[in-house]
């Protein structure tokens, strides 16, 4: 991830204590965060998802690509000391390399919960509860496409499409 970090170079970077909440669930904050040292923990409501201290790891990038509020918590669990992108979005866009690391963490992350959404599938498919309904998810998953990504009237203003 050296690369990542190779991008931060005159970013302003920011100190935390342990226990500070850099985002807020359900909030929007615009703000990217790029680890430079400590860990943090990432929470939904009040289960914990993951624990992180590996220099470079990113946290804001899904609010901010999507446009929505921050889908966890991220807490520090030392004090920790991170990059800090105000206007996340504008990096990205003006940060091609960037955006497309980003592009390909996140499908990496995606090919994880698919892959173990199949074996579950595999497990309980045919099940009656509530195991039998993971072939609906992960179709679901698959086939999402957000309307930013789906053509429209443009279809038939330019030929090529």
């Amino acid at each position: 991830m050296a690369s990542i970090l190779d991008k931060c170079v005159g970013v302003p970077r920011k100190e935390f204590a342990p226990g500070t909440i850099l985002l807020s669930e359900g909030e929007t904050s615009g703000r990217l965060y790029i680890l430079a040292e400590g860990s943090v923990e990432v929470l939904r409501g009040d289960t914990q998802v993951a624990v992180i201290g590996e220099a470079g790891s990113v946290f804001g990038e899904m609010s901010v690509l999507l446009n929505r509020p921050h889908t966890a918590t991220v807490r520090a669990t030392s004090p920790v000391d991170v990059f800090v992108f105000d206007d996340a979005a504008s990096f990205l866009k003006s940060n091609p390399e960037i955006a497309f690391f980003l592009g390909r963490l996140l499908a990496e992350r995606l090919n994880a919960a698919t892959t173990y959404l199949v074996d579950l599938k595999r497990q309980f498919e045919g099940h009656s509860n509530h195991f039998g309904m993971v072939g609906e998810v992960l179709e679901s998953l698959i086939h999402q496409q957000h309307e930013d990504f789906t053509l429209g009237p443009e279809r038939e203003a330019d030929p090529r499409l």
